[in-house]
């Protein structure tokens, strides 16, 4: 019966993540770009692209050599490059020919695919019905801020709240004190890709829900077989479910440490207190968990409260018409059967709508887990009383709705038409109701009705909620018309405001490369997108997120310190691009000639071959009182992760000094040979070695920060211990 039950659960998991699947499909015959937007164009996908080459060419993508802004991909955290799905799934999409488009909504469809799969086998260790748990599931990977923020913006969200439904099931299996010794091994490997997948706020999320799990068990046993504290006077009851999710943090180590030291010092620590009023989900915007079309002032990313369609609150309407329904029919026998739910669902929804602290901002990113929640809960009461009256409820709510939005006029653009589709479904299902009680398909009605809903929704309404939309061609993995041997500075004005589709609905970036888009084509870049701005480079230069140089810092680049002793020299930098709307007229001297320009902007090179990426200088500003011997410098290797460089340095004299054109981040190391050499930074932009007097060979600079080395133990140690563990309870069980 056990492996029967298993066998139907796993062929469930499978269907209702090919059912999610063809809704993606269907999305897609509708707008072929629905998962192509704004973040997703300049910084993921150029980000990705750039790892499937590291890989191919038998690197671990740690650092790219394409940006100095994103350079750093480890610490950026959000493209999950410790997870090993996430890799997995990159290097096998990019084996395929597929158009940017494309290569985002496989990438997004494969995530959405997992996320069903999960939610569905949460839903039915909960003893959930067939159709409720594909229920359960739709609203969990349908819901609007998946769609329209994780699936199609911040892939760094969708990829790491794919595998939380997955460590929610395995942390309740820790739990259950029925299950055999080794139960704690179950949330360990999802507790490991929630947190290297690449979005903080899901790992606030998971923390949270292991908090209220421990909390529940403590003081209830979470019903069931589980037993509390209570009754077994002992932390043991819980202990599996934190020592199985100890060994998941373990295993993700090196992702947690490497954002830990990166944020430090950054942009991001030190940003302004307005972020964290920006996107937080106004209590009159909550009728939209009915009706999306809902429109109400939202702050957004500039703090300006302006009217803002609902669409991150769609759910498919039936979860909290059903939540209606149960607590109009029996509220006393709802509160008492699942008041930890409630207490769940109350925190998640207050915790979108208050602002955030720290480095965190833009609190309606809670909104996944409060949908994942609302639809457990929804479900709760469909599975106690299948046949309440829930597409009758959804009738009123829409009436009751419609009130105030023709009173008030909330219903924004898309009113009428979503109003009308959800009625015409709505009297349908209560129709059904009426006519058809004892009917078997009643039990599908709740699935099928969130399908149609959420068609329905994304059909009429648009899914980027406002966000850019870049017209960026295929023409982009190529480097024509720049020089892949150089290091370019482009100024470009915010592209957000200046090349999106309204402005430019031409191909744009072939010469600006906004964002991180130079990964393609893999050519070298001072810009990038980084939503945390390491200390360095992007502070020091006043980079914006998207890449963007400050107007007032890109002059005083271009006409004081472009000469052949200046700043840009010092780092390498022999490639200039200036877009014709930054304003800037470049004023250069006569270390530089004009190349080429297009409708985008004019490229200026360095007179004469590219600049070294390792060279010997005499003397620096930041040592003034220092003079060192000219060394002799050859056959440069300059790989993504170390540089490696024949050195011969005059004896009898000062030593030599070497710079690296590549940005500086804490963590690197030298030798020269067997001995070890101090590695120092020029103001935190690039790193510098002094090697001796009289000292020839080979110097090699590697990055091997302390968090990947202790990281990096720490996560063998803990995969070591999972996979013994899963050994013996392999053998335990087959014995």
């Amino acid at each position: 019966m056990s492996t029967r039950s298993t066998r139907v659960d796993v062929i469930g998991a499978t269907s209702t993540g090919l059912l999610v699947v063809g809704f993606c499909l269907l999305l897609l015959w509708h707008d072929p770009l629905v998962f192509w937007n704004d973040d997703y164009q300049l910084s993921i996908l150029p980000v990705f692209a750039d790892a499937a080459r590291s890989w191919s060419e038998g690197h671990f993508p740690l650092l790219s050599p394409y940006s100095w802004v994103c350079s750093n991909l480890a610490g950026e955290f959000q493209y999950g490059t410790f997870s090993i799905f996430i890799n997995a799934a990159v290097i096998f999409i990019w084996k395929f020919p597929l158009t940017f488009p494309q290569q985002a909504a496989a990438l997004s469809i494969t995530h959405l695919f997992v996320l069903a799969a999960g939610a569905f086998l949460l839903a039915r260790d909960r003893k959930f019905s067939f159709p409720v748990s594909i229920f359960v599931a739709l609203v969990a990977a349908l819901n609007g801020w998946i769609i329209c923020w994780g699936a199609s913006d911040w892939f760094g969200a969708l990829g790491a709240f794919a595998w939380l439904p997955w460590a929610w099931w395995g942390l309740e299996r820790a739990l259950d004190r029925q299950r055999s010794r080794w139960r704690f091994l179950w949330p360990a490997p999802f507790v490991y890709l929630v947190v290297t997948g690449g979005f903080p706020y899901t790992v606030l999320m998971l923390a949270v829900l292991i908090g209220w799990l421990a909390c529940r068990a403590v003081a209830f046993g979470g019903g069931g077989s589980i037993k509390s504290l209570a009754e077994t006077k002992s932390w043991m009851s819980i202990s599996p479910m934190l020592c199985g999710a100890a060994l998941g943090f373990g295993m993700s180590a090196p992702a947690w440490l490497a954002i830990f030291d990166y944020v430090h010092g950054s942009a991001r620590e030190m940003q302004v207190a307005d972020a964290h009023w920006q996107w937080i989900v106004p209590w009159r915007a909550l009728p939209g968990l009915i009706l999306p079309c809902w429109t109400v002032n939202w702050a957004d990313f500039f703090t300006h409260y302006l009217p803002h369609t609902a669409t991150e609150l769609a759910c498919g309407a039936v979860a909290p018409a059903a939540l209606i329904a149960g607590f109009i029919w029996r509220p006393r026998l709802l509160i008492r059967r699942m008041k930890w739910e409630l207490v769940l669902l109350l925190v998640v929804l207050l915790l979108a709508m208050i602002p955030t602290a720290g480095v965190f901002r833009w609190s309606f990113r809670w909104l996944p887990l409060f949908h994942l929640v609302l639809a457990i809960c929804a479900a709760e009461v469909l599975n106690v009383r299948p046949n309440s009256p829930t597409g009758s409820t959804i009738v009123l709510a829409l009436i009751v709705a419609t009130i105030p939005m023709s009173i008030f006029g909330l219903a924004g653009n898309y009113g009428p038409t979503v109003t009308w589709i959800y009625f015409q479904i709505a009297v349908v299902w209560a129709l059904y109701e009426l006519f058809l009680p004892r009917m078997r398909f009643r039990d599908w009605a709740p699935p099928v009705a969130t399908f149609a809903i959420l068609l329905a929704t994304y059909f009429c309404i648009p899914s980027n909620c406002g966000v850019p939309k870049y017209n960026l061609s295929q023409e982009l993995l190529n480097s024509v018309p720049l020089d892949p041997h150089r290091l370019y500075l482009s100024v470009y004005p915010p592209a957000e405001s200046t090349y999106r589709i309204e402005k430019k609905p031409a191909s744009v970036g072939q010469l600006v490369r906004p964002g991180s888009t130079s990964m393609w084509a893999g050519l070298h870049f001072l810009n990038g997108y980084s939503p945390i701005l390491p200390a360095g480079i992007a502070r020091e230069f006043d980079f914006r997120i998207h890449g963007e140089i400050n107007s007032h810092e890109a002059e005083y680049l271009v006409w004081a310190q472009s000469n052949s002793t200046g700043l840009l020299a010092q780092l390498g930098v022999d490639g200039l691009v200036v877009a014709w709307d930054s304003g800037l007229d470049p004023a250069l001297g006569p270390d530089w000639e004009f190349v080429t320009s297009t409708m985008e902007g004019a490229v200026y090179h360095r007179i004469g071959a590219s600049l070294a990426r390792v060279r010997s200088v005499t003397s620096i500003d930041s040592k003034p009182s220092e003079q060192f011997a000219a060394a002799t410098v050859s056959q440069i290797d300059d790989s993504r992760n170390h540089v490696t460089a024949d050195v011969v340095v005059p004896g009898g004299g000062a030593p030599a000094l070497l710079t690296f054109s590549r940005p500086f981040f804490r963590g690197y190391q030298a030798r020269l040979g067997n001995q070890k050499l101090h590695v120092d930074s020029y103001r935190g932009l690039f790193p510098m070695v002094e090697v001796p007097a009289g000292s020839h060979g080979q110097v090699v600079l590697t990055y091997r920060p302390g968090w990947l080395i202790y990281g990096g133990f720490l996560s063998i140690l803990c995969a070591m211990i999972w996979l013994l563990g899963f050994a013996a309870a392999a053998r335990t069980r087959f014995a």
